[in-house]
C-alpha cells in the first residue's frame, strides 16, 4: 500500500471532480461525546490529577486535589476485553467501600466486574457509556472514566499497597504477559 501511495499520479489533478475527492480528518469521531457544561469537564481536560493510580485488575484512579478521583479500565483492559457493548454503572449516591463491585462491562468476548479501589461516595458517572459504549475501546482513560467518586480519605490512595503508579503499572504489565 505504501508503494501505490507514493507512485507518480497517472491523472492530472486538473481532470478530478470535487465529487471524486475524498477528505480525512484527524478528529476523534467520538468528539461529540464532549459535553462542556458536565461537572466533570473539569477535570478531564483542565485539572491535572495529582495522583494517577491503577490496580493489578487493570483499573485506574485519577486522584484530584479536591478528595475527589475519576475512575476507569485502563488501555490495557479495553483492548483485551474487545469491543464493548455494555457498561453497567454505579448510582449516584452510592456508599462504596474498597474492594466493592460498582459495576462490569461486557464485550464480545467476556464480561468483566468493576472493583472500587477506594472507598467513598460517587458524585458523578459517564452516561454517556449507557448510549455509547464503544468509548471505552476508543478512549478508556480520559473520555470512558466510569465514575467519578468523593474520597473518604486521601490518604487511603497515597498510603496503598495495592495501588500502583504508573512504572510499576507498566512492570506488572510485562510481567502478566
Amino acid at each position: 500500500m505504501i508503494k501505490t501511495l507514493f507512485r507518480p499520479a497517472s491523472i492530472s489533478i486538473k481532470s478530478i471532480k470535487p465529487s471524486q475527492l475524498r477528505s480525512f480528518t484527524t478528529t476523534n469521531p467520538l468528539s461529540f461525546v464532549l459535553n462542556k457544561d458536565s461537572p466533570q469537564y473539569k477535570y478531564l481536560h483542565e485539572w491535572k490529577p495529582i495522583e494517577h493510580k491503577f490496580t493489578e485488575e487493570h483499573e485506574y484512579l485519577k486522584v484530584y486535589d479536591d478528595s475527589t478521583a475519576l475512575l476507569g479500565i485502563t488501555q490495557y483492559a479495553s483492548q483485551a476485553l474487545g469491543d464493548v457493548t455494555f457498561v453497567e454503572l454505579p448510582e449516584i449516591g452510592d456508599r462504596i467501600e474498597k474492594g466493592d463491585t460498582i459495576g462490569s462491562v461486557e464485550s464480545v468476548k467476556s464480561a468483566s466486574e468493576i472493583y472500587s479501589p477506594v472507598s467513598g461516595e460517587v458524585i458523578g458517572i459517564n452516561d454517556a457509556l449507557e448510549g455509547t459504549p464503544s468509548i471505552l475501546n476508543h478512549d478508556p482513560e480520559v473520555e470512558g472514566w466510569i465514575a467519578h467518586i468523593k474520597l473518604d480519605d486521601i490518604a487511603e490512595v497515597k498510603d496503598s499497597e495495592d495501588l500502583l503508579d504508573k512504572e510499576n503499572y507498566e512492570d506488572f504489565l510485562k510481567k502478566d504477559d
